[in-house]
């Protein structure tokens, strides 16, 4: 079956990508206002896009009705956020962030979580989290009336001391890191049974002779 989501309800095109592009990983975003005010919450439109510079992208999307929400505010007004990776452990807690609480409120708080001061930002880092990203914006695009897409440089790494397996080379234990990822609806992934590929050489595969 096909979809042509150019004569379809543009909430199709979500529900498509939202249940088929999965697991995807998800960025929990602290900001900060001008004024101060600490915002928190989770979106899974985010990944990596690059290394030099170290690049991560959030896809943003405003209430139809109440227009941006914090989040995207927050870093239109300031250019800074942090990304923390969600381990299983505070799904409960990154659940509790998603709540639609009116513009002001401070999900840390509500979740019980803890703000830990970032190095380069004035966003805090969340504390209990094992990887947090320092971002600065690069470039915010609005690819649609009640959508934003915003580029960040990565600034600074924060990891959990028992997950670094050798500083000096950047190699971290992924395995133990435990994250969880986003499906379709209300699902979740968790990290299950992983295999490993060697990527082919090309004078491996070429035809002799």
């Amino acid at each position: 079956m096909r979809f042509d989501l150019e004569t379809l309800d543009p909430g199709m095109g979500y529900k498509l990508l939202a249940a088929t592009v999965v697991p995807r990983p998800i960025a929990w975003v602290t900001t900060q206002s001008a004024e101060g005010a600490v915002n928190c919450a989770p979106f899974s439109f985010f990944n990596a896009m690059g290394g030099n510079p170290p690049i991560v992208t959030l896809g943003l999307l405003a209430d139809a009705a109440r227009g941006w929400k914090d989040t995207p505010r927050n870093i239109l007004e300031t250019g800074e956020f942090v990304v923390n990776l969600v381990p299983y452990r505070l799904a409960e807690q990154m659940n509790i962030t998603c709540v639609d609480a009116p513009n002001g409120v401070n999900e840390l708080e509500l979740a019980g979580l803890t703000a830990a001061p970032s190095a380069h930002v004035r966003p805090p880092r969340i504390a209990e989290s094992p990887i947090s990203f320092e971002a600065r914006v690069m470039q915010t695009l609005e690819t649609g009336p009640h959508q934003l897409l915003v580029v960040g440089q990565v600034l600074a790494v924060h990891v959990d001391d028992d997950l670094v397996k050798d500083a000096a080379r950047g190699h971290i234990e992924t395995r133990k890191l435990d994250l969880i990822a986003r499906g379709g609806g209300a699902d979740y992934y968790r990290e299950g049974p992983t295999f490993q590929m060697t990527r082919p050489r090309w004078a491996d595969l070429a035809p002799k002779g």
